[in-house]
């Protein structure tokens, strides 16, 4: 397959001969609806071919059209507080009647709720706020700040990092497969290489060796280059959940602040207590100059994002930083308020917490059990589980982990695949024991079928 690894990591691929076996299985019609999805939209890779036709989403589950119910631990990492969930639905209803947009110089109580809201959740509450329509363009919005404010243009991300598809979002990430014959990027974009706890380049061990070589590499890369705007990065990696140490983060503060460098956290898909902290940051006791959010900031309904920026630097007035049509959203600021107020009422972070520790108690035993699985890294209810063929070289298992990937759909379990050997749960907040205990079951279950296969394997 051309350019496999690319592939990899960033999600399943999705034209692999386990995916069209996957395809084969379902019903003349769910076929039939695939060809249709395949002949309408352009196809591209983790997105078509589709693996089936859904008809609802209700809050942990996907149901599709012959009437499979998947407890949906990937949803995008949008549905926070579940899908059709009933605070945002009914305070986009009622906005809709009332107030369904805001049109540009004007502004409404809902749209300033929410952006003070949202600066209420931060640590020092010296933030101001720009709503934009997706968390891509919010990343380009923190980039155009960044660059206004400096007065330079380069900046520095990371290897293996995702920021969004536009053209200067995937300028700033790192993974090949969003840019593969696209041709020149945006100029002064330079990587350098993530946090890795599991498979770092520096032969480290603990995580505050690799912080440390980590960062010694960062600062030479600033000292040689000059000229930075800003340092972009998530503070923990959605796609395999890549936990920082606190010093990481005390540091890299102190280095922006030395060498006049902005830093620009993309929580987009980690925010809003996934990582059982409002913002991720928060578990670190620092605070990025600009903050990415998307995804679950619309409720699991609204695509909706939004760039909260120090307000210090709220220096460019000459400019239309945000021109955006949807720049004070109506819909969006009332799923933005119902969200917060439902994780608020219904004591969301608590249960996120709770069921990070019964999973990951759970986890553990089965790695005890299972030598397969090389590294598990949990964050709250940001998890990882890495597989490979043996713990001494880490060599990964793609073959076990997609055939668990097709195993557990088959038996109501979606899930992201990243690095072609990573399973990676971002459950709902709404989850409850059952659900946690269910995921876990179909894991356990997954394994035993391919150890029966391959019993010299695992």
């Amino acid at each position: 397959m051309k350019n496999k690894e690319a592939l990899h990591r960033e999600g399943d691929v999705n034209n692999s001969p386990s995916r069209m076996r996957w395809n084969h299985s379902l019903d003349q019609v769910s076929r039939e609806t695939l060809w249709r999805d395949e002949a309408v939209f352009i196809r591209q890779s983790m997105s078509t071919p589709c693996l089936q036709t859904i008809v609802d989403a209700d809050g942990c589950y996907l149901i599709d059209r012959e009437g499979k119910r998947y407890l949906d631990f990937h949803g995008n990492s949008l549905h926070q507080v579940g899908y059709k969930n009933p605070y945002v639905i009914e305070a986009i209803t009622k906005q809709m009647s009332t107030l369904p947009f805001i049109p540009r110089r004007f502004t409404a109580d809902i749209a300033m709720e929410a952006g003070e809201r949202l600066v209420e959740k931060t640590i020092s509450k010296d933030f101001k706020v720009l709503f934009v329509p997706s968390g891509s363009a919010a990343v380009g919005l923190a980039l155009k700040i960044a660059r206004k404010v400096t007065g330079n243009h380069k900046v520095i991300s990371m290897w293996e990092s995702f920021h969004g598809a536009g053209l200067d979002a995937i300028s700033a990430g790192g993974e090949s497969v969003f840019k593969n014959g696209i041709g020149p990027m945006l100029p002064g974009m330079i990587k350098v290489m993530s946090y890795q706890s599991y498979r770092n380049v520096f032969g480290a061990s603990s995580p505050e060796d690799i912080a440390e070589k980590s960062l010694n590499y960062l600062e030479y890369v600033i000292l040689n280059e000059g000229d930075i705007s800003c340092i972009l990065l998530e503070p923990i990696r959605a796609t395999d959940t890549h936990i920082p140490p606190r010093s990481y983060f005390k540091r890299l503060r102190k280095i922006c602040d030395e060498h006049g460098i902005l830093l620009i956290f993309d929580e987009i898909p980690t925010a809003f207590y996934r990582s059982g902290e409002c913002y991720v940051h928060q578990l670190y006791d620092i605070e990025p100059d600009i903050l990415v959010l998307g995804k679950g900031l619309g409720g699991g309904i609204v695509p909706q994002a939004a760039v909260l920026v120090k307000k210090v630097l709220d220096t460019a007035a000459e400019v239309s930083l945000g021109h955006y049509t949807h720049e004070k959203p109506a819909i969006g600021s009332a799923a933005i308020v119902a969200m917060l107020n439902y994780i608020d009422d219904y004591r969301l972070k608590e249960n996120s917490l709770s069921q990070s520790q019964f999973m990951a108690a759970k986890l553990k035993k089965l790695a005890e059990q299972y030598t397969c699985i090389g590294d598990l890294r949990i964050c709250g209810l940001l998890i990882t589980i890495e597989l490979v063929k043996s713990r001494d070289t880490k060599e990964k298992d793609e073959q076990l982990t997609e055939f668990l990937l097709y195993y557990c759909l088959q038996h109501g379990l979606s899930f992201k695949v990243a690095a072609g050997n990573c399973i990676t749960w971002h459950p709902p907040l709404i989850i409850k024991e059952k659900e946690a205990s269910l995921a876990i079951e179909l894991l356990e279950n997954g394994l035993r079928a391919y150890q029966a296969k391959n019993p010299l394997i695992i």
